[in-house]
């Protein structure tokens, strides 16, 4: 009897040892990666339910396919490229480890000289890299009433940025709404103001752009 207990010790022991080193091989990312989407209303989810919004959706999307993550909302409704540089030093907690920006779109809508916006990026840009964050950089496309020049110095500012400093870029926030050969399809996908998309609208957008973020995720390294 007692030879048997002692057996049965020594088994438990070896389980809890086996248990420990299995755990301590996990490997070091097996928590969630941690992003955060510094953005405007479109990033902030306006007019929505917060789990109808941007953050959520994509979450959820990266997480059906197959990425453990979890996305902090830094969208702010409102918001300018200003804005955006003047709060992104708390944005980048210490837990961060890639941030999506999508701003811009208020600086078009007020006229802001691009000139301006552009630096208010590459502020948002270098305080990213010190902190060793990786970035994806979402774009948005000018519309034409301002003029060929404002439109190309506000598209451009983007992939520029990108290329100057090594980030993702992703074209335009909206690409996933374009439905060819019907432009005013689009409509569909937005709520009344013509300017916020809806649920279904950050579905398509999400879709459209969850297969860079999952880019950005494999950028991230995860030791």
């Amino acid at each position: 009897m007692l030879l048997n207990l002692a057996y049965g010790a020594v088994g438990a022991v070896r389980k809890a040892v086996l248990a420990a080193a299995l755990l301590l091989a996990l490997p070091a990312w097996a928590e969630p990666v941690n992003l955060a989407a510094l953005g405007d209303s479109l990033t902030q989810g306006y007019g929505l339910p917060p789990e109808e919004g941007f953050a959520p959706q994509l979450e959820a999307w990266l997480r059906d396919n197959g990425h453990d993550v979890s996305i902090t909302n830094a969208g702010v409704s409102g918001d300018t490229t200003a804005g955006g540089l003047s709060r992104v030093g708390w944005t980048l907690t210490p837990e961060i480890r890639g941030m999506i920006v999508a701003l811009g779109g208020n600086d078009m809508l007020r006229g802001i000289d691009p000139a301006n916006s552009r630096e208010n990026l590459r502020g948002i840009l270098v305080a990213a890299r010190e902190a060793g964050v990786e970035v994806l950089l979402v774009g948005i496309q000018a519309p034409g009433n301002y003029g060929p020049d404002y439109k190309a110095a506000f598209d451009n500012m983007y992939p520029e940025l990108a290329e100057e400093f090594g980030t993702l870029h992703a074209d335009n926030f909206f690409a996933g709404l374009a439905v060819e050969g019907d432009p005013s399809a689009a409509a569909t996908y937005l709520q009344p103001d013509g300017l916020h998309p809806n649920a279904a609208g950050v579905s398509k957008i999400v879709a459209a752009l969850g297969p860079k973020v999952a880019l950005l995720l494999d950028r991230i390294d995860r030791d």
